[in-house]
């Protein structure tokens, strides 16, 4: 389970920023979840979090972020030796050239010991590389890496095996995490095999098809299709179920959904008809499923973007609920739409602490702020005061600034002619 995660120089994350799934001290949070740890204690901890803001405010930056710290864990083994580093800093800043891209994360493995892993890249090298366990709720340095030393690697209290072999051969751009899974290493591989379990991406317009194929193929479980077609029903969009029939020389299936019809059978529809909205719903399904199966925190940029706020309101649901998600999977989403701040009954779909938001500076460099921070009141309205711009996180647009931009350009274009 993610506890925080943090970054720095990274995209348009200029200074340092954090996203905390963690309950404030003192903060009413019902949709929370108490995450016992291994000394005996808990912690209070949503299942998801939804980061709001305006076009290009840094809202899916925040989701790259994660997913770039998780590509650099499973992939930096592979990275070309003596190449540069991949990594993306803040560019707006020719000072931050010189700065280090960091990351890090607070995560729960099942064993309820909480583990912190981060790491800091320049342009050719890892510059650190930390790792801190906490089984007695203090914490345990098991990895400290500092490229500027002369010794690089120190494994203090001698807990890491084989670390002669781990830092002889780790390469300077690369991760020793990533080089210990190569090997299977019997204390790092779960380390690894977190990062490898989680931080799931899904951007509704990338890799849909091979979303709809994955939704098609876990159809032929007779317990998956049946909660797939659950879900297609509750959606309210005429279907009553779905049709497989297998295509000539292939493996894969070919999938029809079969829509109401005033009558008993139904018509199967081909998949080419179906609208972007049914089919975008489809294609999350299957991913979605399997987060919620596995405990996975799963990623979503633009909830919204394909689907229907109430299909954004149910996903939100899913994850809040207790018997459909046993397993304590997460999600972290971006959204333009502030209605999935509220219930139609004008009740409070996420808890402030839940609601995170973004602004660009007069730097062009984002800031990540928690809802929380705006102090609202207990009985406020999040969707009115949001529209209104008590909390930031919104386009500084009056109306009709547009229309009036594009007279004056008009203008100054016939003055040149």
């Amino acid at each position: 389970m993610l506890l925080r995660f943090r970054v720095a120089n990274a995209l348009s994350l200029r200074d340092e920023q954090e996203l905390s799934f963690v309950v404030p001290q003192g903060e009413d949070a019902p949709a929370a979840r108490a995450v016992k740890l291994s000394d005996g204690k808990t912690v209070e901890v949503y299942p998801l979090l939804g980061v709001f803001g305006a076009n290009a405010s840094g809202k899916s930056n925040v989701l790259k972020a994660l997913k770039k710290m998780r590509e650099a864990v499973l992939r930096s083994y592979s990275w070309t030796p003596h190449a540069p580093v991949p990594r993306e800093r803040f560019v707006l800043d020719p000072a931050m050239a010189d700065e280090n891209t960091f990351y890090e994360a607070d995560f729960v493995l099942e064993d309820g010991v909480r583990w912190t892993y981060g790491f800091e890249l320049g342009d050719t090298r890892v510059e650190a590389e930390w790792l801190h366990a906490y089984p007695k709720g203090r914490r345990q340095e098991w990895l400290d890496r500092d490229a500027s030393r002369d010794r690089e690697f120190h494994f203090p209290g001698d807990r890491i095996q084989d670390r002669a072999l781990l830092a002889r051969t780790t390469r300077p751009n690369a991760l020793l995490l990533s080089r210990a899974a190569a090997d299977n290493h019997p204390q790092l591989s779960r380390i690894h095999r977190w990062f490898f379990d989680n931080l799931w991406d899904i951007d509704p317009e990338v890799e849909r098809l091979q979303r709809e194929a994955y939704t098609a193929d876990r159809l032929q479980d007779p317990e998956a299709r049946s909660r797939i077609e659950e879900l297609l029903r509750v959606a309210d969009l005429g279907i009553m179920g779905t049709r497989i029939e297998k295509r000539p020389g292939s493996d894969r299936p070919s999938v029809r959904l079969v829509h109401t019809d005033g009558g008993g059978e139904g018509v199967a529809i081909d998949w080419d008809s179906e609208s972007f909205g049914t089919r975008s719903w489809f294609a999350l399904l299957g991913p979605l499923l399997l987060a919620l199966d596995q405990g996975a925190v799963l990623l979503i940029d633009e909830l919204d973007s394909s689907l229907h706020p109430r299909f954004a309101a149910e996903v939100v649901r899913l994850f809040h609920d207790p018997l459909v998600n046993p397993h304590g999977a997460q999600l972290v989403f971006t959204s333009h739409d502030p209605s999935l701040l509220s219930t139609p009954s004008g009740g409070r779909l996420l808890d402030p602490g839940q609601v995170w938001l973004t602004e660009k500076d007069g730097r062009g460099a984002s800031e990540l702020y928690p809802l929380t921070a705006a102090d609202p009141g207990e009985d406020e309205d999040l969707t009115r005061s949001y529209l209104e711009g008590a909390f930031g996180g919104i386009p500084t647009l009056t109306a009709g600034q547009i229309g009036r931009r594009l007279l004056m350009a008009r203008a100054t274009e016939v003055e040149r002619t």
